[in-house]
């Protein structure tokens, strides 16, 4: 037990792992392709996780990255002030509010490190920074919620705009977004990067978006979706068709999208074209006229692939553990995680705003392997992948319909499969799923590469909970996300 008191044994050069913004991913405000390539990069930490025999208690959980941004964005774009509350504290939101701030967005930020709160006044519309000498130039570091919606978002202004970020980022595919992005009339490139196809930097002397119709690839992210959907209202002409031509992944951010536009004052129509309900194919309409207004006050919903590394250790150790932001009320799809965790053997109880997770450790309430499409929860389905080797009924763990691993922070797919490879596991790889077998015997004190990816960190860090003693490295990569993850799991150790 004194081990599990001390959670974590340091061996670091430099700041504390803890600290609200990691260097890590934090490049300057303002950084074009020389700057961002010669970014340096910190000397990596260390976080030594020694043995948790139980996790138990209630976390409030971080504003919903997902959701930040998006409402973000739409605060800017709206007529009128809107305050947004439970704001994450990321590197992914600072790299939003740069380049909102950098397009000329009024953004008082007094509040922003005490109470998650910040008010914006909106712009009424899209954008003007053609006065402006020289591009616009917006460093977005790794941050996908930033990139593929501000890509959108700068061709319906006027101006010169670069947008760029991290080495990673420029190895993230963005070409099915600027291809539609051209269907409705910008002028908007990327930049061709072999063996990764399109990707940043993005560049285009923006004249506003005409609108029409446009089609899609949905098979990547969806993302690209959710960033045409919130730049359709600003075309300049008539109604904007986005049609899906062939299957959309993790639909369930897209429909939290289509939410969000609600609440902001955009109806979006949907027409369903599949007869496969596992492979959607939607088809959007965002009638013209309309405009984004102010709801006054949006509350950023809890995390919810956050959530689902306090689930599993509630899983792995028996809990109880209560997760306070999301619930059976949730707007996002990565609740679903919890059904999962329920299908392997836990307890799971549902209320609106929370979700608590337990598990009988006398062997009556044994973990089982599943096998499941994980297509609607990427992010989520990565903390499977630890869950699968602590299984206790000897059948694999199949994680399915995660192609677009392979296009996040880090190429998942890979990373995973070596990572857990290192603690001693078999696993077969897969073009989009991988199969993991359990693992009586987990290898102790094993140095987990996280990749630069915050999700790594967080999900490998519950090796712990197995049993054994694990090594993170680089822990502060989760300020990307959930900055203060790791004294978050060390306030529910139970003593």
């Amino acid at each position: 037990q004194a081990a599990v008191a001390c959670l974590v044994t340091l061996a670091a050069k430099g700041d504390s792992p803890l600290s609200v913004s990691s260097p890590a991913a934090v490049g300057p405000p303002a950084a074009m392709p020389e700057e961002a390539a010669a970014a340096k990069k910190p000397t990596l930490e260390q976080l030594r996780l020694e043995p948790i025999a139980r996790l138990e208690g209630t976390v409030v959980l971080p504003g919903s990255k997902s959701l930040s941004n998006r409402a973000l964005l739409l605060a800017a774009l709206s007529q009128g002030t809107t305050t947004v509350e439970n704001l994450l504290e990321s590197d992914d939101t600072a790299r939003m509010l740069e380049a909102l701030a950098k397009v000329g967005v009024d953004i008082d930020e007094k509040a922003r490190h005490t109470e998650n709160r910040i008010v914006i006044v909106g712009n009424a519309g899209p954008f003007d920074v053609s006065g402006q000498e020289g591009p616009c130039e917006l460093f977005l570091g790794n941050a996908g919620t930033a990139m593929r919606p501000l890509a959108a978002m700068v061709c319906a202004c006027k101006g010169d705009f670069v947008l760029d970020g991290t080495a990673r980022m420029r190895e993230r595919p963005i070409q099915d977004l600027t291809d539609a992005l051209s269907q409705l009339g910008s002028p908007v490139e990327c930049t061709q990067n072999p063996q990764h196809g399109g990707c940043p930097p993005v560049r285009v002397k923006a004249d506003g978006l005409q609108g029409g119709s446009c089609s899609l690839s949905g098979k990547i992210s969806s993302q690209y979706l959710s960033a045409l959907l919130m730049t359709a209202p600003l075309a300049k002409s008539g109604t904007t068709v986005i049609e899906i031509k062939d299957e959309l992944v993790s639909k369930p951010y897209v429909d939290m999208t289509v939410g969000l536009m609600r609440k902001f004052g955009v109806t979006v129509q949907e027409e369903e074209l599949s007869t496969d309900s596992s492979k959607p194919r939607p088809r959007y309409t965002v009638a013209s006229g309309q405009m984004y207004v102010s709801p006054g006050t949006y509350y950023v919903e809890g995390d919810a692939s956050g959530a689902s590394y306090f689930i599993a250790g509630a899983a792995l150790t028996g809990g109880p553990v209560t997760v306070m932001g999301c619930g059976s009320e949730s707007v996002q799809g990565d609740v679903k995680f919890a059904h999962m965790v329920e299908k392997m053997g836990a307890t799971v109880e549902w209320k609106p705003n929370s979700i608590t997770v337990s598990r009988k450790m006398d062997g009556s309430q044994p973990l089982k392997g599943i096998d499941e499409d994980c297509g609607e929860i990427p992010d989520a389905a990565m903390t499977l992948a630890v869950l699968a080797i602590a299984v206790q009924d000897g059948k694999p763990t199949a994680i399915r319909n995660v192609y677009n691993w392979r296009v996040k922070e880090t190429e998942r797919m890979k990373a995973i499969c070596t990572e857990l490879g290192k603690l001693g596991a078999s696993v077969e790889e897969g073009r989009d799923f991988c199969i993991i077998q359990p693992l009586p015997k987990i290898l102790p004190d094993v140095e987990i590469d996280t990749y630069d990816d915050h999700r790594m960190a967080m999900v490998f860090g519950l090796v712990a909970f197995c049993g054994v003693p694990v090594v993170i490295k680089d822990p502060e990569c989760t300020a990307k996300t959930f900055p203060t993850y790791f004294k978050e799991l060390a306030a529910l150790v139970k003593k």
